[in-house]
């Protein structure tokens, strides 16, 4: 079986953090990787005031329906914090000239899955960092998903491969 751990990079709506919560638990994700400026469920060593914490827990809880406190995670300020101690494969979710499609991509048994901010994706300095990109093919005229639709598609494909 596949052992993702997901990282949310810069993502700003916690309806989309919640709706990848969810989405993570319904596929057995290990953990997530929140960093950067993504809104975070309140946790025990959380340094946030109680009131913004619970605000933005609540928010988050009305897409993640509970999934947020079934799925193990992690808060992050500076990403480069964590992905300096890990060892994990990393695979970013990204449209780039280098990327192969999901559908065509044999993922190691263990990995780091990136997702990046809703309109500019993961950032190249990040995506440099990379052992490997993949994108989901696109058929419309639109020239992305949504962050969270994203990664379903992803963690759908790469779950079962």
């Amino acid at each position: 079986m596949t052992e993702i751990t997901l990282i949310l990079h810069n993502i700003r709506s916690t309806h989309n953090v919640g709706s990848i919560f969810r989405t993570a638990e319904g596929f057995g994700v290990k953990k997530i990787i929140l960093s950067g400026y993504t809104p975070y469920p309140a946790h025990v060593k959380d340094t946030r005031l109680p009131h913004l914490a619970d605000k933005i827990t609540s928010q988050i809880h009305k897409t993640a329906l509970g999934a947020e406190t079934m799925v193990a995670f992690e808060q992050y300020d500076n990403l480069l914090t964590w992905l300096d101690t890990n060892t994990l494969p990393l695979v970013a979710l990204e449209q780039a000239p280098t990327s192969s499609s999901v559908r065509d991509f044999s993922p190691p048994n263990k990995f780091a899955l990136l997702l990046g901010e809703e309109v500019a994706g993961v950032d190249t300095g990040l995506l440099d960092r990379c052992d490997h990109i993949v994108e989901i093919p696109m058929q419309g005229k639109k020239e992305s998903f949504n962050v969270s639709v994203a990664a379903g598609i992803a963690l759908y494909q790469l779950s079962a491969a």
